[in-house]
């Protein structure tokens, strides 16, 4: 017996094509894109994407180290805090957000991508970018608050003013 995937006419996914032409035994064009094209990945959980750079694996150098912090032994005695070197720029990315390895290096992976592309591209960085966007929006929110506030204020001393005792209230 044979599997035929009902929503395509390859028998699975592994036997389909890549968007590069070809095949891609055992790997989805989904999972590996080509060396040198850029990586979208979503940011602070944002419907938009950002282009980032790809990293290449053999350009990393990953160790797993004791993970510190509050969880008592468990946390000091378990390897899977994940140490992430980007040789090339020097960039060292130290992950230990979750009890998993495999969520720790996907993480340290994607925060290594943003401190690169923070390296290379400077202030015209996507990430720098929109921090700053973000920054102003939030400067911007304070202001127009107190700007209510403060007309709340006077329409409450214009109101006081009026119902003061020996005053005729219309």
């Amino acid at each position: 017996l044979e599997y035929i995937c009902p929503v395509s006419r390859f028998r699975n996914s592994l036997e389909m094509p890549t968007l590069w032409g070809g095949f891609s035994p055992g790997v989805s064009s989904v999972v590996k894109p080509p060396p040198g094209a850029p990586t979208r990945v979503a940011v602070a959980g944002k419907k938009d994407l950002v282009d980032l750079v790809h990293l290449e694996e053999d350009e990393l150098e990953e160790q797993f180290v004791r993970g510190s912090g509050p969880g008592g032994q468990a946390t000091n005695k378990t390897s899977n805090c994940v140490v992430l070197k980007h040789i090339p720029s020097g960039i060292v990315v130290k992950c230990h957000q979750t009890r998993s390895v495999d969520i720790n290096r996907k993480r340290a992976r994607e925060i290594m991508q943003q401190k690169l592309d923070v390296f290379y591209k400077g202030e015209h960085s996507d990430i720098l970018v929109r921090k700053k966007e973000a920054e102003v929006k939030k400067q911007d929110k304070r202001r127009r608050v107190k700007e209510n506030l403060e007309r709340k204020r006077l329409f409450k001393e214009g109101l006081q003013a009026q119902n003061t005792p020996g005053k005729e209230t219309v």
